[in-house]
């Protein structure tokens, strides 16, 4: 594809039989690119408002609040022939499985196809189309109400341009990726993010998010546990915001104080909507943990002083080894995942240091860490 083939004009789909007839072309192409549309503001899950494809040639801008049957839009998303050009895909996936109760495969994000070809780390659309492809990119409808209809020519222009340079980012990419010998790797980071779409984390474990859940213990971070496994499954049930239910402050507070009446709940701050619709419930789940057998293990503390030596040492190993490899760090390993090598009591090659990572990064890692664990007892 060149520059010139492209034709960034949008085109409105708002029939299943024009769906249709779209998507049996779409098929027996090699890739199209693929974008969404949605409003959060006020909701737990995405609400949906316009699915954007671009073909190589033309965008178009699908209604999906017009079209009442989307299950050749469905087919198209689940067909492995087609390779889905996303860009940043996480939210999309959710908005789509949110649409249509499927994950597209096999994707193609740019984003993670632009670090591994050694740009930055987490390059935006706008940045890596001017980069690639010389070409400059308006953003002036990112707060648009996209439910609204009809929407705005300059909505629509907005919506097409998301999609309209992604094929040409997807050859460009590709080249370099090829040329490096990363295009695997890159399938493997694509395939893991279907994987963790398609099996979001249990709500059981949302209590490990919680900023200071390390320091509590036993009953305590059995309670924090309980409420935060309560407030996401209600928060899904009532499509509300995790925080507009009940805050993470909240949450903490009140594992720590384990309240037995309403007046407590007062003094923690619960106060109008949420005490009247779920202070009984509140109290019940906190008494319910003080009476639980089993607790959750410890969570690991912030690194101590010994700990922290070691984490700038590999740190250092981390960045020559991105600077030979000419990649940014965050694509081999995140400050998250490090911390927790350093804490392990027995590291091994876990989550996302399998694979292609392992050879490159999580091995020299091993090997040093074992190196000054040993140094430290000698």
């Amino acid at each position: 594809m060149t520059m010139i083939d492209m034709d960034a004009t949008p085109r409105w789909v708002d029939t299943k039989t024009q769906l249709a007839d779209l998507c049996d072309v779409w098929r027996h192409q090699r890739a199209v690119a693929l974008d969404t549309e949605f409003m959060r503001s006020r909701t737990f899950y995405p609400q949906p408002a316009l699915v954007q494809i671009g073909d190589g040639k033309h965008c178009y801008l699908i209604d999906n609040l017009a079209i009442d049957d989307l299950q050749p839009l469905r087919d198209l998303l689940l067909h492995t022939a087609v390779t889905k050009i996303m860009h940043s895909c996480s939210e999309d996936l959710e908005t789509l499985e949110r649409l249509l109760g499927v994950i597209p495969e096999p994707i193609f994000d740019t984003q993670i196809a632009a670090a591994m070809s050694g740009m930055h780390a987490s390059l935006g659309y706008a940045a890596a189309v001017r980069s690639l492809l010389n070409v400059e990119l308006p953003k002036s409808e990112t707060r648009s109400d996209w439910l609204q209809r009809p929407l705005s020519d300059a909505q629509k222009k907005y919506a097409a341009l998301d999609v309209a340079w992604l094929p040409a980012l997807y050859v460009a990419l590709s080249k370099r990726l090829r040329e490096r010998g990363r295009l695997e790797w890159l399938q493997e980071d694509c395939a893991a993010l279907v994987a963790a779409a398609r099996n979001p984390q249990p709500p059981e474990l949302y209590y490990q998010k919680v900023k200071g859940a390390w320091r509590l213990r036993g009953k305590q971070l059995a309670a924090l546990q309980d409420l935060c496994a309560w407030r996401e499954r209600e928060a899904r049930a009532l499509d509300m915001p995790r925080n507009h239910l009940l805050k993470e402050s909240l949450c903490m507070a009140l594992a720590q104080q384990m309240p037995r009446h309403k007046g407590a709940l007062s003094q923690l701050g619960l106060e109008g909507r949420v005490l009247r619709q779920h202070g009984d419930t509140l109290l019940q789940i906190t008494s319910r943990s003080i009476q639980r057998q089993e607790t959750p293990p410890c969570l690991p503390q912030p690194l101590n002083r010994q700990q922290g030596e070691i984490f700038k040492q590999l740190r250092r190993q981390l960045a020559a080894i991105a600077a030979r490899e000419t990649l940014p760090s965050e694509i081999l390993i995140r400050k998250k995942e490090l911390e927790a090598l350093v804490q392990a009591s027995s590291p091994e090659l876990r989550g996302r240091l399998r694979g292609w990572r392992a050879e490159i990064i999580g091995c020299p890692l091993l090997k040093l860490l074992r190196q000054l664990r040993e140094e430290e007892i000698q």
